[in-house]
């Protein structure tokens, strides 16, 4: 009865033929196995090429197969097109020419999957806007293959990053009843809307009400209302007052009706939490976190950056080379205000003390004041940060800091957390936040609370400054955003 389950193996992939320093020319004369996409068929003659990649990498893997091939059969009936998915036995032999080092002659090709003739992938380049209304095949082209194994790259060496340096990972919940940035642009989570039929159909009147013709939450899943969360990170101090230095990696969400290229409604974020630390801790935390990921792929995705540097961003290496390589320069927020209003430069936002820095005085500041170095600015006026920020001595500014890069602005937003009590409910009554909603929090300030500090990476921004892409929603694989939520 029953019988052993077989041992699982690493399947050969294009890019462990193809990726070495020999490019495949120490395989040659190997009988090897290759399965993937069609990306091109040419037939001529008397013999027929077909480029066919399996997304391990950005090179096709150059096929060459001749009438006497089995399976032959299936090309010369057509069956065998752009798209298809297929399954092909041959020997790497040094190739005849000069775009690639080596190909396969081909002895058997096997069709796994047919495609149509309406496939809307084909040689000729289409528009990004296009590719996001096929975004369940857009991970076959050039661009979003590179997009999606950089980002892959970049997730690994945050887990790297992280773990080499004593931080545990944990897992903040997606639904939460609190609003860690108290902005209230937060998704509903609710079973109080029928859900036996469409929700679509779902009449308003089947919601239950109180006497007051209030919704009456308490009918309600939690018994409370319940939100998608916006951040991790209060959740992370928790565990960071217990196990010292945490992080967390997960998605979050945003209601903020933003139709920009900037902004999602769903995307994830890196927050590590550092205790007995402070804000100093806290940048040099952030410095070296965002020096490490860019020297990673600078050193493991060579293929897909060079794709980067020829065709979405001429110099994105040397930028990136940069950033890797120069001392990040750190300046108040007083005094960056004070440098861009002696800028012989017109903004479309008035900068004065007390304002947010908007997109355009970030990229001034470390494009040009800097000229490319990411900049650090710190101590910002209280009245414009978030309420868990730990307040300064001079009672205006707070503990924070945000990292600004080339291209995109804000990169890293962080702060000393606010670690004293009566300071906490000051601010929570200011800002007209109910304390009841965040009691835990403020328990943590009763038993052992100590200095602690940590920050936020909006991975997606991350992922747009490692790789040159414009447009944000090019940057995860199914994006989220006002009037979308297709697939």
């Amino acid at each position: 009865m029953g019988s052993k389950v077989g041992e699982f193996r690493k399947k050969l992939k294009i890019v462990d033929v193809k990726g070495g320093p020999n490019e495949g020319l120490d395989r040659v004369g190997l009988m090897i196995v290759v399965a993937g996409w069609v990306r091109t068929l040419r037939a001529q003659s008397s013999v027929t090429f077909i480029e066919v990649n399996d997304g391990s990498c950005l090179s096709n893997m150059q096929c060459v197969m001749t009438s006497d091939a089995e399976g032959y059969d299936q090309v010369k009936s057509g069956l065998i097109t752009t798209g298809a998915s297929i399954w092909i036995q041959g020997n790497v032999v040094p190739s005849q020419g000069s775009k690639q080092k080596v190909e396969l002659k081909v002895n058997k090709i096997v069709l796994v999957g047919k495609s149509d003739p309406s496939y809307p992938i084909q040689k000729k380049r289409v528009s990004r806007e296009f590719l996001r209304t096929k975004a369940h095949l857009r991970p076959r082209t050039n661009t979003f293959g590179a997009v999606a194994r950089v980002r892959n790259a970049l997730a690994y060496a945050t887990h790297k990053f992280f773990q080499e340096n004593g931080f545990i990972w944990i897992s903040s919940p997606i639904i939460t009843a609190s609003d860690c940035e108290g902005a209230g642009e937060q998704f509903c989570v609710t079973t109080l809307i029928p859900s036996s039929r469409e929700a679509a159909e779902s009449p308003v009147d089947a919601i239950p009400k109180t006497k007051d013709g209030l919704i009456d939450w308490s009918q309600d899943f939690f018994e409370k209302p319940a939100f998608l969360t916006v951040s991790g990170q209060l959740n992370a101090e928790t565990y960071a007052t217990a196990l010292s230095n945490v992080y967390t990696f997960g998605p979050t969400f945003r209601a903020e009706n933003s139709n920009t290229s900037r902004h999602l409604a769903e995307f994830w974020m890196i927050e590590p939490e550092l205790a007995f630390a402070d804000l100093k801790d806290d940048m040099a935390c952030a410095t070296a976190y965002l020096q490490y990921v860019v020297r990673y792929i600078l050193d493991n995705c060579k293929e897909d950056m060079d794709f980067f540097n020829t065709w979405i961003e001429k110099g994105i290496i040397d930028r990136l080379s940069t950033v890797a390589e120069r001392d990040f320069v750190q300046l108040s927020y007083t005094d960056a205000i004070e440098l861009l209003i002696k800028a012989k430069k017109k903004f479309e936002f008035l900068v004065k003390w007390g304002c947010d820095l908007q997109s355009e005085h970030e990229r001034y500041l470390t494009e040009e004041a800097f000229g490319g170095c990411p900049v650090i600015v710190s101590d910002y006026p209280k009245e414009i940060k978030a309420f868990y920020m730990r307040q300064n001595d001079d009672g205006r500014t707070v503990a924070a800091m945000d990292m600004l890069v080339p291209r995109i602005g804000e990169l890293i937003g962080g702060s000393q957390r606010e670690e004293r009590l009566e300071y906490l409910e000051g601010r929570l009554d200011e800002l007209k936040l109910n304390r009841d909603s965040y009691w835990w929090y403020l328990d943590l300030r009763h038993y052992g609370s100590v200095p602690h500090a940590g920050f936020g990476l909006g991975f997606e921004r991350l992922v747009q400054f490692a790789t040159g892409v414009e447009n944000i929603r090019d940057a995860i694989p199914f994006p989220r955003t006002p009037g979308s939520v297709e697939f």
